[in-house]
């Protein structure tokens, strides 16, 4: 079981995310896209956007530096593990909590709009099911195995095995050794990012970066007198009597 959660299972993970994502974009592109109900109602959508939107970047940066940020980089600049246990702990558990209650406004906003919520499809609910299951047991799983003194160090099993998969050689006994709360927290998240392709979530793979590099687009009125036209007179044109 442990060869295949994490020895194969992070493969397949991997491939659903990058065979999903090619299919979506070339099959459904004018689907690629988070399918807006904004016109339905936005005056709770303005908070709970924002608020879920950062709470999940922070997260996700937060998983970035504890996953590939070896210990030993942190410990040259002198921030020892104390120091990451209280900023893993403060700043998670911030961050977490403002995800989950932006989310949690999305939700009931898309429950009580009648509009909105019959533009809900069964996979939106399926993908709210589990990334809120994601971000919930990543939360027990810190929060139940820490405190400000002292913390689980999953840097020296959890990241060097997630560091592992990507050189082909997958530490599967490291990850073995973690707490339970942390095997049911990475098999959630593996399936979020295999679910990502086939939602709304996918937006989060597209970026504008075209717009670094477009050239300036200069809107100018077309003004009468510049052009040398003459402007339309008010009221009725007259009819020739010839006519």
């Amino acid at each position: 079981m442990n060869t295949f959660l994490w020895g194969a299972l992070p493969y397949l993970t991997i491939g659903l995310l990058a065979t999903g994502l090619a299919w979506r974009y070339r099959y459904d592109k004018f689907g690629w896209t988070t399918r807006s109900s904004e016109l339905h109602e936005s005056r709770l959508l303005k908070i709970a956007s924002p608020m879920f939107h950062y709470g999940i970047l922070f997260v996700f940066v937060g998983h970035i530096m504890g996953l590939f940020i070896p210990a030993s980089w942190t410990d040259a600049i002198h921030f020892d593990e104390h120091a990451y246990n209280l900023l893993s702990l403060i700043g998670g558990t911030a961050a977490g909590a403002l995800a989950v209650l932006g989310i949690g406004m999305l939700i009931y906003r898309r429950r009580t709009n009648t509009a909105v919520f019959h533009g809900t499809t069964r996979n939106d609910k399926l993908m709210y099911l589990v990334l809120v299951a994601a971000i919930l047991s990543g939360m027990y799983a810190k929060l139940s195995h820490a405190s400000f003194d002292e913390g689980y160090d999953y840097r020296t099993t959890i990241a060097p095995w997630a560091r592992s998969i990507f050189t082909l050689h997958p530490d599967v006994d490291l990850m073995a050794q973690a707490p339970l709360a942390f095997h049911v927290h990475a098999v959630i998240g593996m399936f979020l990012l295999a679910l990502l392709p086939f939602t709304r979530l996918v937006h989060m793979f597209s970026a504008p970066v075209q717009y670094l590099f477009r050239p300036y687009i200069v809107y100018r009125s077309r003004d009468p007198r510049v052009l040398g036209e003459r402007p339309p007179r008010r009221g009725w044109e007259r009819i020739d009597a010839g006519r």
